[in-house]
């Protein structure tokens, strides 16, 4: 509903989860259990690979890089959200929604070009492995890992600066934290315009790096299938499964939020896959890196056995 033009509002409502407002109490309880459980999952990969010299390479570095990634965005939106559970309807100023917007596009982004850096360094390690030391040396890793935070920074401003320069005519946001899409809604008269803007700055944000990583696995697998042993088959592909179900979950339920046009938003769908797509992902790849790689799983049990000699 049109209620004018309310762009000099220093207020805007997060509704948040208003309409299962008696599951309230349990939701909380879980969602700060999952946060928790998050964090320190991710803490303990990223401490364990900084601990142990034999992870000190390329891959670990990145994955590393993508802890501390899968922190920094969960800490963007979580305590919001908790919020939210606990007292209803959130008030939150125009300030705080954009730093809370620009910042959760900022690491999502940086995450979805650093796992297109995680693909990369899996191609010329199975593709150029005489080579690899060379291509994948210390400063490119980190001219790789700069590269994403800009482009981090960059989509997180465009979109940002698309969506706060415009009047709003509403201050009702029917999701949990500041997203693009139930703020588009807010925008008063054609906001097709801005869509489209959203639209090509995601495909850009999404769409190219995983394109990248589809190229990387089909030299993968083209250059795997060319192996002389079964088993130099096995170790080419179990060192690619865990990046590939990490990239499957993310892109998916990013995909499916920003990929697609304004008409087709539904609030409590999109709130369905926000929270999959901002907390259960970065639950999931610990525990997919550590269960499926045998190098973690080694630094791991060799880390709790020193934890058993102390005591």
């Amino acid at each position: 509903m049109i209620l004018g033009n309310l762009s000099g509002l220093s207020e805007l409502r997060l509704l948040g989860f208003s309409e299962i407002s008696p599951l309230h109490p349990l939701l909380f309880v879980v969602l700060l259990s999952l946060y928790i459980l998050t964090l320190m999952a991710n803490t303990m990969i990223a401490f364990i690979i900084n601990s142990d010299n034999a992870l000190h390479t390329p891959m670990y570095f990145f994955l590393t890089q993508l802890s501390c990634l899968d922190i920094c965005y969960l800490s963007v939106i979580i305590p919001t959200i908790l919020e939210n559970l606990m007292v209803g309807t959130v008030s939150i100023s125009k300030t705080r929604c954009a730093m809370q917007m620009f910042f959760f596009l900022f690491f999502g982004v940086a995450e979805c070009f650093l796992l297109a850096a995680m693909a990369l360094d899996r191609y010329f390690a199975i593709c150029y492995p005489l080579h690899y030391t060379i291509l994948m040396s210390s400063r490119v890793c980190r001219g790789l890992v700069a590269g994403s935070y800009i482009c981090g920074t960059s989509v997180g401003l465009i979109h940002t600066l698309i969506t706060f320069s415009s009047p709003f005519c509403g201050s009702a946001i029917d999701h949990f934290f500041c997203e693009i899409q139930p703020l588009l809604d807010l925008l008063c008269g054609n906001t097709f315009p801005r869509e489209i803007q959203v639209i090509v700055v995601a495909v850009f944000a999404i769409l190219s790096p995983f394109l990248l990583i589809i190229y990387s696995y089909i030299c993968i697998i083209s250059t795997v299938l060319h192996m002389a042993s079964a088993e130099s088959q096995q170790k080419a592909f179990s060192t690619c499964s865990s990046h590939l179900l990490v990239v499957i979950l993310f892109y998916g339920t990013a995909g499916s939020i920003y990929l697609r046009p304004k008409y087709s938003y539904c609030a409590s769908v999109d709130k369905f896959l926000s929270l999959s797509y901002s907390l259960v992902t970065p639950l999931l790849n610990p525990i997919i890196y550590s269960l499926r790689n045998k190098e973690v799983k080694r630094a791991l049990k060799k880390k709790w056995r020193k934890i058993n000699l102390m005591w």
